[in-house]
């Protein structure tokens, strides 16, 4: 049984493999129930973009979702990928050709070049099938939306190419496994995530959650914050020792 505990938002079409959820104004979050991460639909007056997709096997009620808001993949203009595991991005194949799709340099690299081991294929059982990269993301990019402009954050930590996406204005942060549910990273994976990228990942998702109103995906992090920043605190004094 599932310890997530259950969503404050309003819930909009509830089926057994994922729950869609308004997440607040023409935002939405597409929860699924199996072992793919959420996904994102964020609806901006001059363009719409999605942030992860989910595993591909689930894309049946990915598009399921997207319908009960009137939106069909035609109308989306982007899909930003958190980072390189195909938990989020396993469905991003079916979007090529008429959706534009970014990530993080780093990733980028991972994808177009199939690194199975770094894209976790075997433990997600995926098809291996090509996902091409249009625009390779840095730190300080904005991603204009028109009533939405998030700001590209590189956070390396859970892996070394993943972003989180910051709205300072509307105080919204969507930080994919940077943070999850509980206030904890989801896991270190890859033999290029050192020590210090995780510690910065946790100092500076720890420094924007006193500017953001609504924290995906980690919606009850505040709570259970101070201990991660505890530990920080204390890797900091081996090293000084």
């Amino acid at each position: 049984m599932s310890d997530r505990k259950p969503s404050p938002f309003k819930t909009l079409l509830d089926s057994d493999v994922c729950t869609l959820i308004q997440a607040t104004k023409d935002v939405y979050q597409i929860r699924f129930k199996n072992r793919a991460a959420n996904a994102y639909l964020v609806c901006g007056s001059k363009r719409t973009i999605m942030i992860d997709v989910g595993l591909s096997t689930n894309y049946p009620h990915l598009l399921t979702c997207l319908h009960h808001v009137g939106i069909t993949p035609d109308k989306i203009d982007m899909l930003v990928l958190s980072h390189e595991h195909l938990d989020h991005i396993g469905a991003a194949y079916h979007f090529a050709g008429r959706t534009i799709i970014a990530a993080h340099r780093l990733a980028a690299n991972k994808i177009m070049l199939r690194d199975d081991f770094s894209m976790l294929r075997k433990m997600f059982n995926e098809p291996n099938v090509p996902i091409d990269v249009d625009i390779w993301l840095e730190e300080g990019n904005l991603l204009d939306l028109g009533n939405f402009r998030l700001n590209v954050m590189h956070t390396p930590g859970h892996t070394s190419a993943c972003i989180s996406l910051f709205d300072q204005d509307q105080g919204l942060l969507f930080a994919a496994d940077t943070l999850m549910p509980g206030g904890v990273m989801g896991g270190v994976f890859g033999s290029d995530t050192p020590q210090d990228d995780v510690r910065i990942a946790i100092q500076r998702s720890h420094g924007l959650l006193s500017d953001t109103a609504q924290l995906f995906d980690a919606l009850d992090a505040r709570a259970n914050f101070e201990p991660i920043m505890q530990s920080v605190r204390d890797l900091n004094k081996l090293d000084d020792g």
